[in-house]
């Protein structure tokens, strides 16, 4: 073991090598090397011992080895601990962490209580601490806490105490060792030390600033005499100061039992337990900490015990009684000395005081007494800037203190603040409505606002006041540290920077009123300034000279008089002394003497102050600014408040209005009154009413008709009468929305006078006359001051203010401002001024709502209407800006202001004023206001307006003169423009005010009222249509003077276009002309008037896509008139057609059209015009009239008694195509065409038309109708046999031809056909006609062939096979020979007896037997067995055999191909399912079968037989038809004397 030992020191370890110095090990080379020798000693001793000891076995004693370390000898070691080392370590280091502290804690202690030296108790003391500290949880409490205590009392030597408190400052950790020293009187011990800090003198000065002050420089002088002790005979001697008392204890005279006694003590008490001199005088030793570091540990130590015992609950409840170090802390003993610590001055110290004194007042019983300390005295003292803890102390506690009765309180803050006198009010108030923080910010800086002025300056001189307040008292702490300050009140600090200021709740109302600096500053409370700026007035106006003088304080205090004035301090030591003397808590029965002396003393010390005697004009003025400020800001706070200030209001009004020097004062007050009048009523509407019931309304017009009495051009908008006129402009404004306001104002016509007189002058002041404008606006809700204004000339005013509108300035998009710009001003004016002409004539309820209404909400309770309409005004207005422009006015006020608050004629009390002015304001940048504005200055031509440089000009000379007559001699025009007339004007066409000219040239011009110019048109038109008739007439017999006329006819030819045009451009005005057709049509009839006439017929083709006009024009049986001018009017033919087509949609104008021979006229058209086109509208026409369901058959009918039915399909289907039918030569199935039909028709229609044309020209009512028989005989297929509209032998020759209506051919055929069978003795020539025709149909159109069972012929068609005329049966044959070959045909020939007759018709006529076996062989292949059975049964196969052999085929040219179609008819009956093998059993018993059977015939069989019919179908029609059937002339057409039928 010792040789591992040995090796462990040799170095075979690292950290054994490294040297240690910590509080439980000490290890270093010394160490090292005393381990070693001890270690080799030992080992050579036990080597000795087993060499003597060989024998036995040697065991080494190493129970009992012990190494004695002598370099440690001298370090004291308690436990495991090194105690230099432990107070060493820094009580942060982790390393220091302390194992079993509660058992080293113990045997420091123990160590502590046993040594006698105050060196080593005082190690103990910071070891002690350093452990507690540290492990303060894991000891617990301490049970010696009160012995501790108890040593601090008895200690004598600094470095102990010092040691002694910061030990307890360690124990205080634990709260139940906080009880003990309290219970211990800890408290007051403490608190004694505390005021040690007093002696501290060489403390750091806080550095000068502008914000951190010295206090005043008496401060520093000799320490008072203030020591008094006993000497060995019991004599009391003294009073010394401090300094007299070390020079007696260093001679001896003094010892720590002396008996001494000092202001601030209870009693005489020996020298060592007076603390002052016990540790100035008797202590020993170094002290640690110097006066003010232990100050602060003791305060900090103070506040963590408060901080243990809260005042309120976890329910925030207050908690009674107060926690005991709470009312130890504030004990009379200990709070003075706590509170004086401010006088020290010294940051941290103040701060620490600060935070102490508020935790210890938290709801603390005696906080209404806390003023006596002088606390808020000394507190407000400090120089520096951390000054936030003790904002948040006065914050807590300003407003608690009793150091007034509560009645001399009253509500007032700054009355009810104990810092009310030495702060300015502001800061009073600040402290009070804001944080802490922001307080604290105001405080320290520099502020000029209206809420607080504030500087550096004033902080100083507050501080010297309060240090000049306190001078004999504060030298007294360097003296005496337990001196007890002497509560003495101090009278009000009367700052320089606030002479000129007034204060009113929390502002000052110059800052408050002065918007340029502080706009929009926010106020807290409106309704509460309001009440304090009205008793601020009462005040001002009721404040009389000072009663006291400067003699009678002089005596109140004791001082003589006569000798001039007394030096301050002088003042002050007397107040002093009759203070303590009477003041209340020492002399009950001294009140009123108290109260006295105050009052001189604050008399004495602010008479240097500006004293006004009586009212002062400025601060009135501020009184009324103020109370506009709250009225025009906070309207919705003050609107349910009637305001109580009018009978003052009025009463300064009136006296400014009647004093002479009005004009010259230097501080008028009629401006800000005013301004307040209209302040107050723009408010609320309580206040309109209430100042019409003080007279508010007459006296204002007294200052009015004063103030408008000096405007001249040159008045400036600065000048005092300006700005009166335009207050009670404003106010009148406002009153006028109130019904009893308004007639008051009607019995006050000098008001309209004095107004119409400012706007004289509105060039010069144009901000003036824009708010007279608005009260022009306001007045206009009532009729009778509509009327009034009028005639009072109003309308010129308002109306040179239009003119000087630069609508660039709007359009430019430059920022403009009218206090920067010029133009600006006059804009807003010109825009005033239209909205005010609106409301004038009542315009403005045009553009409330759809209904036509508008409200405007007004101040209060009356929802004030439209203004009404006024016809007069009306009337000049249009007169003067054209009808157009007038109608405009109507839209320049925002529709959108429509709101009902409140009931109709009643007054509500609690509704927001939202007067006619910002209504007016509102729409201002209106874009239909813009809109007028520039049209009125810019030059513009359009239906309703034609306004250019000339007519501008004619109108402001005429506006300029009557304004000037109307001024200076009272006199204008007597209609008041209303008959004015421009000269441009007198000109034009005007129709429902619209330049009818001026339409016709922009037809497209959107129109206000469409509806209603069509309306006008028609009415001019009527008035115009006589005169046109007679003057045509006369015209015609030469008998007028065409210049004397042509004015009217152009002017009625204008008036037709523009109907013509309102018509076009605007859809549904064409409705107007219904009930005018007659009319219109009749203008048809004004022969010689070309143009009119070509015009009405514009107008009624126009009205004629309307359903109404059509039934009209129905109703009205005029078609006449247009029917006459297809002949009479040949330049307008297609409109007259183009106006028919859209007409004839109604079959009562088509019935109309018939009997007035329309169809004669439009035949003409069609047979003669030259003009394509015109042909190609009549087809049309002609198409749709007999579309008509009603009269179209009709009308049919009658236009085939001229023309060929085909014709009139051809119409229906391409009217081109009809016409060019009309001039060829056709000859084809369904048109035989030629020059001498086409010239029979022609001559026929022109003959009869013109004949037609007289008789309705003469008379309008003569109808056309046709004889009975009549009939045009044109020569073209004449002698032609014709079927269903069909020549059948062109048809025969071209059975190719697309028919236009193949079923009713098809119809009318086949009932030819088989009349014709069923005669005894047909027409045999047409009976093979027809045949040949149907043949040729079925051949060409198979399909038509399922059309024919349907119609019932094939019963009478198998009938006539039994004919006794030979030639009907062979008819017969060839129909059913082409109906074989259609299945329908077939199945139903299959249900009727068809093989008995066929087979009698081929015994007839044997040269038919061929194409009638080829019928039975198609018939037979589609397997109808029905037929086989009926083949069977009438014995059809022997007949057929027979047939084969010869017999009766003799006449026959070509026998054997009816054979060959035998055979095969045979050959299909033995294909029959059913009775197949009885033919072929019938036919094997044949000879002559046998011969044919097999063999195949074909060869025999000619395609000629069905030659000519059986071609397939061509494309050749009617509307196609093929080439050469057609001959177009090869000539022109003859010219008539249509001129301009192009048209």
């Amino acid at each position: 073991v010792c040789n591992l030992l040995r090796a462990v020191v040799d170095g075979s370890l690292s950290r054994f090598q490294m040297d240690h110095a910590r509080s439980n090990l000490i290890w270093n080379l010394k160490t090292r090397e005393e381990l070693r020798d001890a270690l080799e000693g030992e080992m050579r001793s036990f080597s000795v011992d087993r060499e003597l000891g060989s024998v036995n076995v040697i065991s080494w004693n190493h129970q009992e080895f012990e190494v004695k370390y002598e370099c440690l000898s001298d370090e004291i070691r308690i436990g495991d601990y090194y105690l230099r080392l432990l107070l060493e370590e820094d009580e942060n280091e982790e390393s220091g962490a302390i194992k079993r502290s509660y058992e080293f804690f113990n045997e420091l202690y123990h160590r502590f209580l046993l040594t006698p030296k105050v060196a080593m108790k005082c190690l103990c003391l910071q070891a002690l601490t350093i452990v507690y500290g540290k492990c303060c949880e894991e000891i617990g409490p301490f049970a010696d806490t009160k012995y501790i205590v108890g040593m601090l009392d008895r200690c004598t030597d600094r470095l102990e105490r010092d040691r002694l408190i910061l030990f307890l400052n360690k124990l205080i950790l634990n709260k139940k060792n906080v009880k003990d020293i309290m219970d211990s009187n800890g408290v007051r011990i403490l608190v004694d030390l505390l005021t040690l800090a007093h002696l501290h003198t060489s403390r750091a000065t806080v550095p000068l600033q502008s914000n951190v002050l010295e206090a005043a420089p008496d401060m520093k002088r000799e320490s008072e005499k203030e020591w008094y002790f006993g000497n060995a005979d019991k004599e009391r001697r003294g009073p010394f100061s401090f300094e007299e008392m070390q020079e007696f204890w260093s001679s001896g005279t003094l010892t720590a039992k002396t008996r001494c006694w000092a202001q601030g003590m209870d009693g005489w008490r020996p020298l060592q337990a007076i603390p002052q001199l016990k540790w100035c005088l008797l202590a020993s030793g170094q002290a640690v900490m110097n006066e003010t570091d232990l100050a602060t540990l003791i305060l900090n130590m103070l506040i963590t015990m408060c901080s243990y015992f809260p005042s309120r609950d976890q329910d925030n409840a207050i908690i009674r009684p107060l926690p005991k170090v709470k009312r130890l802390i504030s004990d009379n003993t200990s709070l003075p000395h706590i509170v004086q610590l401010l006088l020290t001055f010294d940051p941290i110290l103040v701060e620490k005081v600060a935070n102490l004194m508020y935790l210890v007042m938290q709801d603390n019983p005696n906080l209404q007494r806390l003023y006596l300390t002088g606390v808020f005295f000394f507190i407000m003292m400090y120089t520096g800037s951390n000054v936030l803890p003790v904002a948040r102390f006065l914050k807590y506690t300003h407003l608690k203190q009793a150091f007034k009765s509560e009645e001399a309180k009253g509500q007032d803050i700054v009355q009810r603040s104990v810092l009310g006198p030495v702060l300015p009010e502001a800061m009073v108030c600040y402290l009070e409505n804001y944080e802490a923080e922001r307080f604290s910010e105001i405080f320290l800086g520099e502020f000029d606002t209206p809420e607080a002025i504030w500087s550096s300056e004033m902080r100083r001189m507050m501080i010297e006041k309060i240090a000049a307040h306190l001078a004999d008292f504060t030298p007294r702490l360097q003296s005496n540290t337990r001196a007890l300050y002497q509560y003495c009140p101090i009278p009000v600090v009367s700052f320089p920077q606030l002479d000129s200021e007034l204060f009113c709740n929390i502002y000052y109302l110059r800052h408050l009123c002065d918007s340029n600096r502080f706009p929009n500053w926010p106020i807290r409370d409106p309704v509460k300034l309001l009440k304090d700026t009205l008793e601020a007035w009462k005040r001002e106006v009721e404040k009389k000279p000072p009663s006291m003088s400067v003699d009678d304080a002089y005596e109140v205090l004791n001082l003589p008089t006569g000798q001039g004035q007394h030096e301050e301090s002088k003042i002050r030591k007397a107040y002093f002394r009759l203070a303590q003397k009477y003041h209340p808590d020492k002399n009950p029965d001294g009140r009123d003497m108290f109260e006295k002396v105050n009052k001189a003393y604050e008399f004495l010390c602010t008479k240097s102050a500006r004293i006004v005697d009586g009212p002062d004009p400025e601060n009135i003025i501020l009184i009324l600014k103020t109370q506009s400020i709250l009225f025009n800001r906070h309207r919705q706070e003050l609107e349910p408040y009637k305001y109580a200030g009018y009978p003052m209001l009025i009463k300064t009004i009136t006296m400014e209005t009647g004093d002479e020097q009005l004009f010259s004062k230097t501080s008028p007050l009629l401006p800000a009154a005013s301004e307040l009048a209209f302040h107050t009523v723009n408010c609320s509407a309580l206040n309109a009413e209430e100042l019409r019931r003080e007279s508010g309304i007459e006296v204002l017009l007294e200052g009015l008709s004063r103030c408008v009495a000096v405007l001249t051009a040159s008045s400036k908008p600065e000048d005092m009468a300006v700005q009166v006129c335009g207050h009670i402009c404003r106010c009148y404004s406002v009153a006028a929305q109130f019904e009893e306001c308004r007639e008051k104002i009607i019995e006050l016509p000098n008001i309209i006078r004095d107004i119409c007189h400012i706007l004289y002058y509105g060039k010069a002041l144009p901000r003036l006359a824009s708010l007279t404008v608005q009260c022009v606006s306001s007045f206009a809700v009532d009729f009778f001051l509509q009327t009034h204004l009028y005639h009072a000339g109003v309308l010129w005013h308002l109306l040179v203010n239009l003119f000087n509108y630069d609508y660039t300035l709007e359009e430019s998009g430059v920022q403009a401002s009218q206090e920067t710009n010029q133009q600006e001003v006059a804009n807003s004016l010109a825009k005033l001024s239209l909205v005010a002409l609106g409301r004038l004539g009542g315009y403005s309820c045009a553009a409330g709502s759809p209904e036509g209404e508008s409200e405007v909400e007004t101040n209060g309770g009356e929802n004030v209407g439209p203004p009404p309409e006024n016809p007069t005004i009306r009337k000049s207005l249009a007169a003067m800006l054209t009808p157009y422009t007038a109608r405009k006015l109507g839209t320049s006020s925002p529709a959108e202001v429509r709101i009902k608050n409140g009931e109709r004629g009643g007054v509500a009390s609690h509704s927001r004023a939202a007067p006619v002015n910002r209504f007016i304001n509102g729409s201002l940048n209106s874009a239909a206001l813009i809109k007028v504005l520039k049209l009125l200055n810019s030059n513009s031509e359009n239906p309703y307006l034609i306004w250019n440089n000339g007519t501008r000009a004619e109108l402001i000379e005429f506006l300029e003169a009557q304004q000037e007559s109307n001024i200076k001699r009272g006199e204008c025009d007597k209609s008041f423009g209303a008959e004015f007339v421009f000269s441009e004007h007198g000109k034009e066409l005007i129709v429902g005010e619209i330049f009818v000219r001026v339409y016709n040239e922009q037809p497209t011009f959107p129109l206000e009222y469409p509806k209603a110019f069509a309306a006008s048109l028609l009415d001019y038109v009527g008035s115009q249509a006589q005169y046109l008739h007679t003057l045509l007439a006369m015209t015609q017999t030469n008998k007028v003077e065409s210049q004397q006329h042509a004015q009217r006819l152009r002017w009625a030819e204008m008036a037709l276009e523009a109907l013509r045009n309102v018509i076009k451009n605007n859809p549904g005005s064409e409705t107007e002309c219904i009930g005018h057709f007659k009319l219109l049509f009749s203008l048809l009839r004004v022969h010689g008037a070309g143009k009119v006439q070509q015009l009405a017929l514009e107008v009624v083709n126009t009205v004629t896509s309307n359903q109404e006009c059509v039934s009209n024009i129905a109703e009205s049986l005029v078609l006449a008139n247009l029917l006459v001018l297809l002949h009479s009017l040949p330049s307008s033919r297609q409109l007259v057609l183009e106006t028919l087509y859209a007409l004839t949609s109604n079959t009562k104008i088509v019935k109309e059209a018939m009997a007035k021979g329309a169809l004669i006229y439009l035949l003409d058209l069609f047979c003669n015009s030259t003009h394509p086109q015109v042909r190609s509208q009549t087809a049309e026409l002609f198409s749709k009239m007999t579309s008509d369901k009603l009269v179209g058959p009709k009308v049919r009918l009658t236009l085939i008694r001229f023309l060929p039915g085909v014709f009139m399909d051809a119409m229906r289907d391409n009217a081109e195509a009809a016409v060019h039918i009309f001039e060829g030569t056709h000859e084809n199935p369904e048109l035989i065409w030629n020059d001498a039909s086409r010239e029979t028709v022609s001559t026929t229609v022109r003959e009869m038309m013109l004949d037609h044309f007289k008789q309705q020209k003469d008379n309008p009512d003569v109808n056309w109708k046709l004889p009975e028989d009549f009939t045009v005989a044109y020569a073209a297929g004449h002698g032609e046999l014709e079927v269903g509209g069909v020549f059948l032998r062109i048809f025969i020759a071209q059975p190719g031809w697309v028919l236009r209506k193949p079923r009713e051919f098809l119809v009318s055929l086949l009932e030819t056909l088989t009349e014709l069978l069923e005669k005894n003795n047909p027409n045999g020539e047409a009976l093979e006609t027809v045949t040949t025709a149907a043949v040729c149909l079925f051949s060409t159109q198979t399909q038509l062939a399922d059309q024919v069972p349907p119609l019932g012929h094939l019963p009478r068609i198998l009938a006539a096979l039994n004919h006794k005329n030979n030639a009907v049966p062979k008819s017969s044959i060839r129909l059913i020979h082409v109906l074989s070959d259609n299945e329908l045909c077939v199945r139903s020939m299959a249900a009727l007896e068809t093989i008995g007759p066929l087979m009698s018709g081929m015994k007839v006529r044997a040269d038919m037997a061929g194409l009638a076996c080829e019928a039975l062989n198609r018939m037979f292949q589609r397997e109808q067995t029905e037929l086989v059975a009926q083949a069977l049964r009438v014995e059809l196969v022997p007949y057929l055999l027979k047939l084969l052999e010869g017999i009766g085929l003799e006449t026959l040219e070509n026998p054997s191909a009816t054979k060959a179609q035998i055979v095969k008819a045979l050959k299909s009956m033995t294909r029959s399912l059913q009775f197949g093998e009885q033919v072929n059993e019938i036919l094997s018993r044949s000879t002559v079968w046998s011969a044919f059977k097999d063999q195949k015939h074909d060869l025999f069989i000619s395609e000629s037989q069905t030659a000519g019919y059986l071609t397939g179908p061509g494309v050749a029609g009617y509307l196609t038809a093929g080439t050469g059937t057609t001959v177009m002339p090869s000539v022109p057409p003859p010219v008539d004397n249509d001129i301009g039928d192009q048209g």
